[in-house]
């Protein structure tokens, strides 16, 4: 249901606007987006009436731009290898014993000091552990930005806490964020900044549970010279206790719905988008 809103909304905002309506297929883990779930997914969308402007972008189709991304940090020092697990990283946090950093998410801050080894040091550990994490010196990278110019973005829905407007970007609140991995060259992050700058978006509308992510979003496009989308966080679907809908209740899916008995126009009705 919460995919079902977000992308009735896309595409209503695309035609009142006399604009297009893209879809892409963020298929950037190769283990966990098999082909029958998006025939499913493309099913879904075309039953409940949308049509997009071209074929759809798949990103595991486009490893090679990620790439040429995280080259071009790296030549400025603005990524590093980490080496730590999430088990390692919760043992780590878990140890310190006093007050650790977490991220809006509430993941912790990454605890690792890679960021300050010599290349020597960094050189003889991927060699002994090849499977590494990419992620952002944040530091850095907020030091590479000019500081006169504040990161903000033009926020036309609301966000977490009822932003609109202008909106200062708060990258730091993430630490050093994943930005790839050493077996997928590219993280979310990376990836819809890449894309969105590459398929000419201008607008981009998703939930408010990604409202906060726009900071790391906004300072990537800065670091990587890429033109700035204007955003949209609309409201979420939640379920009678007020939580996110989970993929785990099957009785709320569009399949479930539709072999209930459920039409596309009752849908956008319980949405609240009635056609």
């Amino acid at each position: 249901m919460g995919h079902a809103y977000s992308a009735l909304l896309n595409h209503s905002m695309a035609k009142q606007t006399g604009g297009r309506f893209l879809l892409r297929i963020e298929d950037i883990d190769l283990e966990r987006c098999r082909p029958d779930l998006e025939s499913q997914m493309l099913f879904d969308l075309e039953w409940l009436g949308l049509e997009w402007a071209e074929e759809p972008r798949r990103q595991s189709e486009h490893f090679d731009d990620y790439r040429d991304a995280l080259d071009t940090l790296s030549e400025t020092e603005l990524v590093y290898p980490a080496f730590m697990s999430r088990k390692d990283i919760r043992l780590a946090v878990a140890n310190w014993g006093g007050h650790w950093p977490s991220d809006p998410d509430g993941v912790p801050h990454y605890p690792g000091d890679e960021r300050n080894w010599p290349p020597e040091r960094r050189e003889a550990e991927l060699a002994h552990i090849p499977r590494h994490a990419l992620r952002l010196d944040m530091a850095r990278a907020l030091h590479h930005t000019n500081h006169a110019q504040p990161l903000v973005w033009t926020e036309t829905g609301h966000g977490r806490d009822g932003e609109t407007g202008t909106v200062t970007a708060a990258p730091e609140r993430w630490g050093d964020v994943v930005l790839g991995r050493s077996d997928v060259p590219a993280s979310y992050h990376l990836a819809v900044v890449l894309d969105d700058a590459l398929q000419g978006i201008t607008h981009v509308v998703r939930g408010r549970d990604l409202f906060h992510a726009t900071s790391v979003h906004v300072l990537l496009q800065k670091l990587l010279g890429l033109p700035a989308p204007v955003y949209h966080h609309h409201e979420l679907v939640l379920d009678d206790d007020g939580e996110k809908l989970s993929k785990r209740r099957k009785d709320t899916s569009i399949r479930a719905l539709r072999e209930a008995g459920t039409t596309p126009n009752d849908i956008a009705r319980m949405v609240g988008l009635a056609q």
